[in-house]
Parts: structure tokens; sequence; C-alpha cells
């Protein structure tokens, strides 16, 4: 019984719906919705982890380079990667550019 509850408590879960994630749209917002945001969250979280998909990715950029520029965040991590996405026009999964990174508040 012992092993089964030592392996429980070292399951490392991924958190999908992390509190600190904003998942960036280069056409729902404008983009100082995004930075403002981006500040709140580093407010309350410490760190924003910033992600976006396809042509989103360049907003990310922005976003956290107007941080960066403004000594308000440094960059902590940056990834990249592509994933499936249906297509429903062709049928068929289509890959996709995605890109997500972390920001970390500047200590003074």
């Amino acid at each position: 019984m012992e092993d089964i509850t030592e392996g429980v408590n070292n399951i490392h879960i991924s958190d999908s719906n992390k509190k600190n994630r904003i998942q960036v749209s280069n056409t729902k917002k404008p983009l100082f919705f995004y930075v403002n945001l981006a500040k709140r969250y580093m407010q309350q979280y410490n760190e924003v982890e910033l992600s976006a998909l396809g042509m989103a990715i360049a907003t990310v950029v922005t976003v956290a380079e107007i941080l960066k520029n403004n000594g308000l965040a440094v960059e902590k991590k940056i990834l990249t990667s592509t994933v499936d996405i249906k297509d429903d026009s062709r049928g068929r999964p289509v890959q996709k550019a995605k890109c997500w990174g972390r920001q970390q508040t500047l200590m003074n």
C-alpha cells in the first residue's frame, strides 16, 4: 500500500488550465490588451505564460518584447512545437506551429 501512495504522490500532472497562462489570438483582442493582461498576471502570480498557435505567434513575441523592453519582465523559457489541427475542408489533420514562453517579473 505504501508503494501505491508513494507512486501517486510522485505523479506529475500537467495542468492545461494554468491560472497564469494567456492564450493569445491575433484576431480577437488588440495587442495592448495582452500586454496589460500580462502585467496584471505577473503582479498576481509573479510569472505569466504566453501561448499561441500559428499566426498569433508574432503577437506573443511582440507582447514579450514590449514587456522586456519596458523593464517589466525577463524571459524565463521559450518553447516551440507543432500540433495537429483537424482541417475540415481537407478532411485531414494539418500541422500548425505552437509557441509558448514564460515571462517573470523583474525584482527591483
